[in-house]
């Protein structure tokens, strides 16, 4: 398993976007009005409202089924969110033949 992002929470995508761009020097892989995702580096950040996603980390797994039944997203990417023993949210990104996530 890799790490793919973490997902933090913000009241507003757009402001946040201009912050972790103008401090971070972050690319910007995907931006709509309810998340966005950001490369940064050797990882990505996920900004996402809190009334749409939770905060969470999010792994690329072969076996991301193993963890429950995978939804499919608007990005194409299918994946599953577990809660950990201690409340904190987990999501399993399913990879493609290749390795990939989609």
């Amino acid at each position: 398993m890799r790490l793919h992002h973490i997902a933090l929470c913000v009241p507003s995508i757009a402001p946040a976007v201009k912050w972790y761009v103008e401090t971070l020097k972050a690319n910007i892989a995907f931006q709509d009005d309810t998340w966005a995702l950001l490369d940064i580096e050797n990882t990505s950040i996920a900004l996402v409202l809190p009334s749409q996603h939770p905060p969470h980390l999010a792994f690329e797994s072969r076996e991301a089924e193993k963890y429950g039944d995978l939804t499919t997203h608007r990005d194409g990417t299918a994946s599953v969110y577990v809660q950990d023993p201690f409340g904190n949210t987990i999501e399993f990104l399913k990879l493609d033949a290749d390795g990939v996530t989609p």
